[in-house]
């Protein structure tokens, strides 16, 4: 089945405004995988559940044609509008029903999305469209990640459990699939040459307002807020303003240190 979490034109420009760019760091373990399996060309990468498109745009320049695959219009819309990279183009549709020949794709990427996939219907259609040594690269990140600024790193990091807490009734069971690193999905993939990297650690600045706008990005905030709105824009800026009172701080704009684990799951289809 198709989950259709992320429909909503409002929920669309939140996601291309906060939601985290996946790392080089990532893209080069992706590329450096690809280069080692298949020779060139790189003709056709197809990003699958590519939302805004952050992930998209990171693997345009490395091939000559990029795909953006997305079940949600106003996601697509808010992809088409970044301009300066011609050659992607985007398409909506699912990661289990791809407009594509048999054997006719170099690289297949999904990036904080695989756990939404219907995992058999997936690796099909995966197998089907790969060329041989084509390369799957699932990436995302767990949520555990901590917060950063003076002493009070931890206080800051139990606010934003505190949050997610308050979702929790509202926490789609798919969410617990990211969180095992795409563990079960990767026993499933059929090719012998797969390896999963669990642990990819990275830190970042960000801004108060900013982490903010991403945690209201989270698919069970957006269910929050449309079962009880005025409760969901009450915790948004509960949680913004406890933030601010513990790091002594007023502008929304000042910077903290977010910690967060990637993981990416790699596999090449036999030849």
């Amino acid at each position: 089945m198709t989950h259709r979490l992320f429909e909503e034109k409002h929920h669309a420009s939140i996601y291309q405004r906060y939601r985290f760019v996946p790392p080089e760091e990532i893209r080069d373990i992706i590329l450096q995988y690809l280069e080692r399996k298949k020779v060139q060309p790189h003709a056709l990468a197809v990003d699958l559940g590519c939302g805004t498109g952050q992930n998209s745009r990171l693997m345009a320049p490395h091939f000559q044609e990029v795909v953006g695959i997305d079940i949600s219009e106003c996601q697509l819309e808010e992809a088409r509008a970044v301009a300066g990279f011609n050659n992607i183009t985007y398409r909506k549709g699912t990661a289990e029903e791809l407009p594509f020949p048999d054997g006719s794709v170099d690289l297949l990427t999904a990036a904080s999305a695989a756990h939404w996939f219907d995992q058999q219907r997936f690796l099909l259609e995966a197998g089907r469209v790969l060329k041989p040594c084509g390369c799957m690269a699932l990436l995302g990140f767990a949520d555990n990640f901590r917060l950063h600024y003076g002493s009070c790193g931890d206080r800051l990091t139990d606010i934003y459990e505190e949050f997610k807490k308050v979702l929790l009734p509202y926490t789609s069971t798919k969410v617990a699939v990211a969180n095992t690193k795409l563990q079960e999905l990767y026993a499933a993939i059929p090719f012998p040459d797969k390896e999963r990297i669990a642990c990819i650690p990275l830190k970042q600045q960000i801004s108060v307002s900013n982490i903010v706008g991403f945690m209201e990005s989270f698919s069970m905030y957006q269910a929050f807020q449309r079962a009880e709105p005025d409760a969901a824009t009450a915790l948004r800026q509960r949680t913004l303003d406890r933030f601010l009172k513990e790091m002594g701080v007023t502008s929304p704009d000042t910077l903290m240190e977010v910690t967060l684990e990637y993981f990416c799951v790699l596999a090449s289809k036999p030849e």
